[in-house]
């Protein structure tokens, strides 16, 4: 059975042919189709047009069902910093098995994972666990609600945060739904959400200081929070300015208004996280991906005195949360020997191998005088079709015809056995180093080089 033969219709001569995917792939996916919706359990699966489904996890590589070796830019969305397979977590879990995967009482994992995370971070003095980083920002938003009394947030125009309702608005909008520069409207991200949550949410543009500042006064008495992401992935993995940042936490701070630092993607960012490497100081945070060393996670940290609405020493607690698998043991295990891999000296690394490669890609944009840009920060990077780097997520955005060329940069990298994530964060891990960056830097090089007919039409 052939899936695919050709690119989409109006396209045929501007794409780079979709790259062979081979016959137990496309096996897997017939029998997927007939047991899933769309023959996936995640919208994220990035399929041209059906997933490439992977027997194992190899270091920095990826190995498929067919037998194919790739190099991972993706690293399951970011969360494996040490790649696949990491022997010190793969053989901790073993051990963990063996007494138990998870249990109703607690475990000393947790506290020990807890304490770990709270050293790192200025500003976090109490944490709570649990399962994923959709799940963290929805309690930590409720924390929020509980601890002010209010119910509305603010958050970022196209910013990603999970799959609850309120962290959802407007988290896809298009040219023809996101409204006004100075009043983006709130966007129902699905059909069906309710009209009320989008009268709880107020979107905010990126690195626009004077509407942020300007927007969470007009509804101050209103917002239980400003929900943040430090460096926004799909809204382009672009670095907020300082301006942005002050007049965010000084609005926020003038009205009793919470600031939550959503880096469950973004912690990897350097030993401490996100926030201090670009001044933030939140009240909350929320956590996930590289804290679970592969397993699933999430976590609520903070201030004590809003954590403290999860307090039920004394009785029911203003905010009761609870999950089957919160913190257990694998996960903190895994979390646990991950971090402990993970010092000044391995981050320090990273940001160099990180800094190696957007140089080299910019030093190749340059040379071919491509209208491309790069943006990112530590070991996280994301090509743009745009030949300056872009400020806030309207100006990430890409129109048809760019997102045509990232289609085609993806195809082009996937042909060179390298897996490039479309319209997203792409990442190095600690399996890499120089040789890693060549690949990525040359393959960049080789498309520039000789796809010319299918980003020439770009606006210069």
């Amino acid at each position: 059975m052939t899936i695919f033969s050709s690119s989409p219709p109006g396209t045929e001569n501007m794409t780079v042919p979709i790259p062979s995917i081979g016959p137990k792939s496309e096996a897997a996916y017939a029998r997927a189709l007939d047991v899933f919706p769309d023959g996936t359990t995640r919208v994220t699966v990035e399929c041209d047009p059906l997933p490439r489904y992977i027997a194992r996890g190899e270091g920095a590589w990826l190995v498929d069902v067919d037998g194919r070796r790739m190099l991972d830019l993706n690293g399951n969305f970011t969360t494996l910093i040490h790649g696949h397979a990491f022997a010190p977590v793969t053989e901790a879990v073993v051990r963990q098995l063996h007494s138990g995967s998870c249990f109703a009482s607690p475990t000393e994992a947790e506290i020990t994972l807890a304490a770990t995370i709270r050293g790192r971070v200025p500003g976090i003095e109490h944490i709570r666990f649990v399962n994923t980083g959709s799940e963290a920002v929805l309690f930590a938003i409720k924390a929020a609600r509980a601890f002010t009394g209010r119910t509305g947030i603010a958050k970022i125009e196209g910013a990603y945060h999970g799959s609850y309702d309120w962290a959802e608005v407007s988290q896809s909008v298009t040219p023809a739904t996101w409204g006004p520069s100075k009043a983006p409207a709130a966007v129902s991200y699905y059909r069906g959400m309710p009209p009320s949550v989008l009268n709880e949410v107020v979107p905010l543009r990126f690195n626009d200081a004077e509407g942020a500042a300007r927007a969470i006064a007009a509804r101050a008495a209103t917002l239980a929070a400003v929900l943040l992401d430090p460096m926004p992935s799909r809204a382009g993995l672009i670095a907020p300015e300082p301006a942005f940042v002050e007049a965010v936490q000084r609005t926020a701070r003038a009205h009793g208004i919470l600031v939550i630092s959503d880096e469950v993607l973004n912690f990897r960012q350097g030993y401490a996280g996100a926030s201090v490497r670009h001044g933030l100081h939140p009240d909350l945070y929320t956590l996930g991906k590289i804290i679970g060393g592969g397993f699933p996670v999430g976590a609520v940290a903070g201030r004590a005195e809003v954590m403290a609405v999860f307090d039920g020493k004394a009785g029911r607690p203003a905010l009761p949360q609870g999950g089957t698998f919160s913190a257990n043991p694998v996960s903190m295990v895994a979390g646990q020997v991950t971090l402990e891999h993970l010092d000044h000296a391995a981050f320090e690394r990273l940001e160099e191998l990180g800094d190696e490669l957007r140089r080299r890609l910019s030093a190749s944009i340059a040379r071919h005088d491509a209208p491309f840009s790069v943006t990112g920060a530590a070991s996280l990077f994301r090509i743009h079709p745009k030949p300056t780097p872009p400020r806030e997520f309207r100006q990430a955005f890409l129109t048809p015809p760019e997102q045509t060329v990232m289609t085609a940069l993806s195809r082009f990298f996937a042909r060179q056995d390298i897996a490039l994530p479309n319209g997203a964060a792409a990442c190095l891990s600690t399996p890499m180093g120089l040789a890693e960056v060549e690949l990525v830097a040359q393959a960049f090089d080789g498309f520039l080089a000789t796809q010319a007919a299918v980003y020439e039409g770009l606006v210069r």
